[in-house]
């Protein structure tokens, strides 16, 4: 009543305001009423419902008891409580349930709930499933209340373990009936007691959970062995033949597993019976004729399997295991068929039984351990099992007899069936027949079947002894033998089984070639057999053919996306109805095989292309073999190889093709290895496949993307021009990314190489390769830059601003990388361009030394430049305004600090321009950064800082550059241009967020503080505010431009706000412009958004992510070692999503980007180059 007057106030004293609250109180009691009484209406509408469900099961239903008359042991409604009284009126029960000395005994039996949540008691508080009569009862067993724990009932707990362990004492194995209604706690608690003192004990339980994900719950939990499967739940020969093939075993043709692999979700080992003791026998469900093919069928399951007492006999009810209490009949040999109380094994279906128990022995002792089920017709189910060591087979054929044949019709014409391969034996054929006894009666003492039926069998016959089945030999293409199968006398109830091998030849070619798999595994020792003759491309190890191979050889073997291969004429293998692979290289077939193998998908397209036809074969070797050279002898081998697989029966190719590839695949991915740095080599299985995916990135086409370099350079690659026939220059080029930027005039950029250099070709030990990229971009400078897009250097792009100091910085990293690397500053460079309007020169015509290219970039920068772009216009570039082709930079003498840009150009590696019309966004830059952006700055002081050490050492002939300040000419030395960034750094770009900090020019643009400013000095001065992911990478390239504490604080803000799965956001998602969804094929009226224009405006990219990490490595490292090995612990967690990906990623490498939380983006490119340096680099400094 308090808490009602709380709730209910009436807002003044009058009668009225009164009346009304009272009318409120009342509509609420009417509601809470009305709740109640539709909720005990639901209780008691299901209480009727599920009354008249289990009458009609138990005395109307043709499948039911069909009880009878209502008894007192038999009542009209299920007993739910028993207790220890006599029976007396209601009236005078119900009263004894308030007397707690006699309450105790009563008792609530046990049972389950159908679609019940098993791991929910239904017996405790707050269940109403007594109430609503949904419990299946149990009248012999009594619901116990063991509580949570041994303390809450001592003496329940103690006593069942007792029981338990002597149980575990005398029996290998046990059964929990009906395990879903055991508390899970409890079952565990018990079996962990049993296991004490048997730990290989046998669990076998039977669930009925309705899904086998709660299956696997207390297979997980309980450690369940095997779980119940029965035949018997078949309701015609097509289902029971689908729970063979669920239940017995990998498919025939299965992939070869490898010892590491996905987890994937499985089914629970089955314990596959023909019946149990809980269902009606099978002659009631079925017929008499029907358990000889059922029992066949069951033991043909790769599982274990198993049967009730009963069913080999005949007995034509169900044995009740509480009120049944006659003695099962003894086996006398002797015995007639109407002897009560004796059998023996011709008696019902146990001769068969007998014979189809052995096999199923012997069938599991071989391995024959993949099955194939065929459903002939609607009656006759074949099931083979097949050894995927010697490849024989047993096939067994059943003619179920679901219906009594005796008054059921069954077609007498039926289907011939073929057989593949030679059939060495019919193993046995059996029928069930009638003999003359009397007829069945119902013993008394014992337990009796039915004696009439018996088994007609017969055992290891040749083919022409069959009474059964008439064959013709037949044969498909090549050496495929096929036996076509009459059923001549096939009645219900009759099986036969063939013990079946490959034709001689198969025989021979599939020993062969397991022979020659042994080199890469073991396990195909067994079946093999010694190639006396083998061709002379296998008449030696594979691995000294992989040997042979360059990284530039195994970027062709391994890789190279469709565009790449269009470039050379042609393309990636095309699969009907699946579509083209990622790679015409292994790669390729084996992502598809990674994804079909762990799941047995032999119904995949590329499993169908394989058995219809040899093209997939044709196409690897071929490939390979146009290539010539090293690779000419590898595809040779291949081709070898698949002339042995093309002999099989077409079933077997897909998983020899799978096993040939995987083992070829691991020689060569070794053998790649070999060729890296020790870091790869001895690194983690993550730092391998980046190292494997730094080779798909690295390579060279048709025509060589790379501008010529200087003819008197050494360790220059060369080859034979395929059209000329001449010699030319074949360096490895980097391709951006896959499969977008991979070929043509788009596969190099300057920006995206050297991001990528260090960690694709240094940290992997390929110094030569990285020299010459070095070397070849030097070439190409003009304008003081290098170009963006290279274009072979004759069509480059001089638009980005930031290229050339990534250059830079990749000189200094080989420098101090590599043995000797200082020598690259005297190697010959020939310049294409020696001034800004030369045109392109021919190789060698000027070369002048890397060091003086170097000094001309820096120097030119000093000076100022202004230009606009060759060729510009709409041609060149649809997207760009006029004014966006006008370039400039310099360097504020002041500051020290490199500028540039404009509004309508973005030369930094945020470059994305609009292109909406309907926007009205084209040619208006999404990110201009002009001014000063933070990582040129870090990258020019990086520079710097290393020219002035490496000048003092004379490495470096030039001290400085030459510059105007204040008009007048000054000379600057490297010395003191670090210095002035050094100085001037943290002033200009920290945030500090205090309004009365003299540094800060625009308090009212900080949004947030503790950061480092994006830009200084750019035309619309918010940008300058704008959280970014790039100041952190100044923060590695020259960490001593910031306060480690600073530092800390900014890389936590960074942390917070754009720390993504793979990536970082681009932008900070508080800004009013962030969208982290990219979508180029949008096109609408949205500013921005419209054709992709928010490409660096939220999405997240990765290759800021490894500056970051790098970063955050620095700087808690100098400050304490505890946050180091904290900080450690997050970029080993971080880059865990990485391995995920790459290991399960199609491409075998990283994206450019995601959406925003790490979601997948379509217009990614996606493997890209720097994606996967920047990871390799965070890994080697760990």
């Amino acid at each position: 009543m308090s808490l009602l007057l709380k709730m209910f106030v009436p807002h003044g004293n009058s009668p009225h305001e009164i009346d009304e609250c009272c009318g409120w109180v009342h509509r609420k009691m009417e509601e809470l009423n009305m709740e109640r009484y539709h909720e005990v209406h639901s209780h008691q509408e299901q209480a009727v419902n599920c009354v008249l469900g289990t009458i009609t099961y138990e005395r109307l239903a043709g499948h039911g008891p069909k009880l009878g008359p209502v008894t007192a042991k038999d009542p009209l409604v299920t007993r739910y409580f028993t207790y220890d009284f006599e029976e007396v009126p209601f009236e005078e029960e119900e009263p004894m349930m308030y007397q707690p000395e006699k309450a105790v005994y009563f008792m609530a039996h046990n049972g389950w709930v159908m679609g019940d949540d098993p791991l929910r008691n239904f017996a405790e508080p707050g269940s109403n499933v007594y109430l609503r009569r949904e419990l299946i009862c149990w009248g012999d067993s009594v619901k116990l209340r063991y509580g949570k724990k041994p303390e809450d009932c001592p003496y329940l707990w103690a006593h069942m373990q007792k029981y338990t362990e002597i149980t575990a004492k005398v029996f290998h194995g046990v059964r929990l009936d009906n395990c879903h209604s055991t508390p899970i706690r409890v079952a565990e608690y018990m079996l962990d007691s049993a296991r004490r003192l048997r730990p290989n004990l046998y669990v076998v339980a039977e669930l009925f959970t309705g899904s086998e994900d709660m299956d696997n719950v207390f297979v997980t939990k309980l450690g369940i062995s095997s779980l119940i499967r029965e035949a018997m739940s078949a309701g015609d020969s097509h289902e029971e033949g689908r729970l063979v093939y669920r239940y017995g075993g990998m498919p025939v043709g299965s992939f070869a597993q490898l010892s590491v692999r996905p987890l994937l979700p499985k089914i629970a080992h089955a314990l596959f019976m023909d019946v149990t003791h809980d269902n009606e026998s099978l002659v009631q469900r079925r017929s008499a004729h029907d358990a000889l093919p059922c029992a066949t069928i069951v033991s043909m399951a790769c599982c274990a399997s198993g049967s009730t007492m009963g069913f080999d006999h005949l007995v034509p009810h169900q044995i009740s295991v509480v009120e049944e209490e006659r003695l099962y009949p003894k086996y006398n040999p002797n015995a007639l068929p109407d002897s009560p109380g004796e059998l023996n094994e011709k008696c019902g279906i146990i001769a068969g039984k007998r014979a189809i128990n052995l096999l199923h022995q012997e069938l599991g002792a071989e391995s024959f351990n993949q099955v194939y089920v065929d459903q002939v017709d609607e009656d006759i189910v074949a099931v083979t099992r097949h050894s995927p060591n010697i490849h024989r087979s047993v096939v067994a054929v059943s003619r179920t007899a679901f219906k009594d044949p005796t008054n059921s019709h069954y077609k007498t014409d039926l289907p011939t069936m073929c057989i593949p391969g030679k059939i060495e034996e019919i193993v046995l054929e059996a029928m069930t027949v009638q003999r003359e006894t009397a007829p069945y009666k119902k013993d008394k003492d014992f337990i009796n079947g039915l004696p009439q039926y018996t088994v007609d069998i017969r055992e290891h016959l040749q083919l022409k002894q069959s009474r059964i089945v008439t064959a013709k030999e037949t044969s498909k293409e090549r050496n495929d033998y096929v036996y076509e199968i009459s059923f001549e006398n096939f009645p219900p109830g009759s099986v036969i089984i063939f013990r079946v091998s490959l034709d001689p030849e198969a025989q021979y070619a599939v020993g062969i070639l397991r022979y020659h798999l042994i080199q890469f595994n073991p396990f195909y020792e067994a079946g093999s057999i010694t190639d006396l003759k083998a061709p002379s491309a296998l008449t030696h190890a594979f691995i000294a053919d992989a040997a042979n191979l360059s990284l530039t050889d195994l970027n062709m073997l391994l890789y190279r996306c469709d565009f790449e291969e269009q470039e050379d004429g042609g393309g990636c293998y095309n699969i009907s109805n699946f579509g083209p692979l990622k790679y015409a290289g292994l790669q390729g077939f084996l992502s598809v095989l990674a994804d079909i193998r762990p799941k047995n998908d032999l119904g995949h397209p590329l499993c169908e292309n394989l058995r219809d036809g040899d093209w997939m074969m044709d196409f690897i070797s071929n490939r390979l073999i146009a290539r010539g050279g090293a690779l000419e002898v590898v595809g040779k081998w291949f081709d070898a190889m698949f002339s042995y697989l093309k002999m099989l029966p077409r079933y077997l190719i897909p998983c020899y093709f799978d096993a040939l590839l995987i083992g070829a695949y691991s020689v060569i991915v070794q053998a790649t290895l070999d060729r890296m740095s020790s870091f790869v080599q001895n690194g983690s299985t993550f730092v391998k496949q980046l190292g494997m995916a730094s080779i798909q990135m690295c390579g060279i086409g048709r025509f060589p993307a790379l501008p010529q370099l200087s003819p008197s350079l050494k360790g220059v690659p060369y080859r034979l021009n395929y059209i000329t026939n001449e010699k030319e220059q074949c360096c490895p080029s980097l391709a951006a990314g896959l499969p977008h930027f991979a070929a043509g005039l788009f596969r190099c950029w300057g920006r995206d190489t050297f991001i990528s250099l260090k960690g694709l070709l240094l940290v992997t030990g390929r110094a030569p390769e990285a020299r010459n990229i070095i070397l070849s971009f030097a070439s190409t400078l003009r304008h003081g830059l290098i170009p963006n897009l290279l274009g072979h250097g004759i069509y480059a792009r001089y638009n980005c601003r930031d290229a050339v100091w990534w250059w830079l910085q990749c000189i200094q990293d080989f420098c101090t990388s590599v043995e000797n690397g200082v020598d690259i500053l005297k190697c010959a460079v020939s310049r294409l361009y020696p001034t800004d309007n030369s045109p392109a020169l021919a190789p060698g015509t000027v070369e002048q030394p890397l060091y003086e290219v170097m000094q001309e970039a820096l120097q030119r920068h000093v000076e100022g430049v202004e230009y606009r772009e060759r060729n510009a216009g709409p041609h060149m570039d649809t997207r760009m305004r006029d004014e966006g082709f006008n370039v400039s930079f310099g360097v504020d003498l002041e500051t020290g600090f490199v500028f540039g840009g404009h509004r309508y150009n973005c030369g930094t590696w945020m470059d994305n321009m609009g292109e909406s019309d309907m926007a009205q966004n084209r040619g208006v830059p999404a990110t201009p950064r002009d001014g000063s952006a933070v990582e040129i700055i870090g990258l020019c002081k990086s520079t710097v800082r290393w020219l002035a050490n490496l000048s003092k050492t004379s490495s470096f002939p030039y001290t400085g550059v030459k510059g105007q300040l204040k008009g007048k000419e000054v000379f600057i030395t490297y010395e003191e241009w670090d210095k002035k960034i050094q100085d001037n750094f943290e002033k200009s770009f920290f945030v500090s967020g205090d309004p009365n900090d003299p540094n800060e020019k625009y308090p009212n643009f900080v949004h947030k503080k503790n950061i480092y400013k994006d830009t200084y000095g750019a035309t619309s001065p918010w940008c300058d505010y704008q959280l970014r992911p790039n100041f952190p990478i100044t923060m590695v390239v020259a960490p001593e431009l910031f306060t480690p504490e600073k530092a800390w604080k900014a890389l936590k803000v960074v942390e917070d706000h754009l720390l993504g799965p793979l990536g970082l956001k681009t932008l900070d998602p508080d800004d009013q412009v962030y969208c982290g969804f990219y979508d180029n094929s949008i096109d609408n009226g949205n500013f921005n958004i419209a054709k992709g224009y928010n490409y660096h405006q939220g999405p997240e990219w990765l290759w800021p992510l490894g500056y970051f990490l790098r970063a955050k490595l620095h700087f808690s490292k100098m400050i304490e070692e505890k946050l180091y090995e904290d900080t450690k612990y997050l970029v080993k967690h971080v880059l865990s999503h990485h391995y995920d990906h790459l290991s399960k990623s199609p491409w075998k490498g990283l994206p450019e980007l995601t959406n925003e939380n790490g979601a997948h983006c379509p217009f990614s490119c996606e493997t890209q180059a720097w994606s996967i340096a920047v990871v390799l680099d965070v890994l080697y400094e760990l």
